[in-house]
């Protein structure tokens, strides 16, 4: 139940969320303005292509898919677990998503495709990351899912069946960071172009540090 949600994935939630829209913005007012954060376009555009026998282009949108995909194993890989459960190498995961933002950054200041790829990578990183917990699915770099979470919650709010609240704060709360950073990467890209990913990169950075620490202050062990 959402009602068993800690305070520490509420805020985690939100902080991801708004890095994904960070991200996204950079994306989209960038080199080939697209999203990075999820592949719904992306895999249409490679369809459509195919089709047409835009071979680059094609080429192009399965190296973006490639890189989310392996994000996403890479994720798999070093979690083993497909909830959220303290004890787990998210630390490490974390530093890894900033590692490859902060690589992405100047690849993309000189217009090098492979600095799209590397930041949609981290962005397979994040999303694997943050899958589910106590019923709950997690979702921080795409707001189709929680847009419609929300509307079936208002659907059966509108029917009168029993509701969890807590469910429609936290996509509300995911929807919110995921606008907010997309509000902060439009303003900061405007003024700062490419570095903008600097700044996500730093929060993940920090972030995966602090986790790390409080890791073993509570005794856990990495490999838990």
């Amino acid at each position: 139940m959402i009602t068993k949600l800690p305070g520490w994935v509420w805020m985690g939630a939100a902080l991801l969320a708004t890095i994904g829209g960070m991200v996204n913005a950079v994306g989209f007012l960038g080199l080939t303005h697209e999203a990075l954060t999820h592949l719904t376009g992306t895999t249409t555009s490679g369809a459509i292509a195919l089709v047409t026998g835009d071979w680059r282009l094609l080429g192009h949108m399965g190296a973006i898919l490639t890189a989310y995909f392996s994000g996403s194993v890479l994720s798999g890989f070093i979690i083993q677990q497909s909830t959220l459960r303290l004890g787990r190498r998210y630390g490490v995961t974390l530093l890894i998503e900033s590692l490859l933002l902060l690589l992405a950054t100047p690849l993309l200041m000189k217009d090098l495709r492979w600095g799209e790829y590397l930041a949609t990578c981290a962005c397979g990183v994040q999303n694997a990351m943050a899958t589910s917990y106590s019923g709950a699915v997690i979702r921080t770099t795409h707001m189709s899912g929680i847009i419609t979470d929300l509307g079936i919650w208002i659907g059966h709010w509108l029917r009168g069946l029993p509701q969890d609240h807590k469910r429609a704060w936290l996509g509300l709360t995911l929807f919110g960071g995921f606008f907010l950073g997309g509000v902060l990467g439009a303003v900061l890209f405007a003024r700062f172009s490419y570095a903008t990913l600097l700044l996500p990169a730093v929060l993940t950075g920090v972030t995966g540090l602090v986790y790390t620490v409080y890791q073993h202050w509570r005794g856990t062990r990495p490999g838990d």
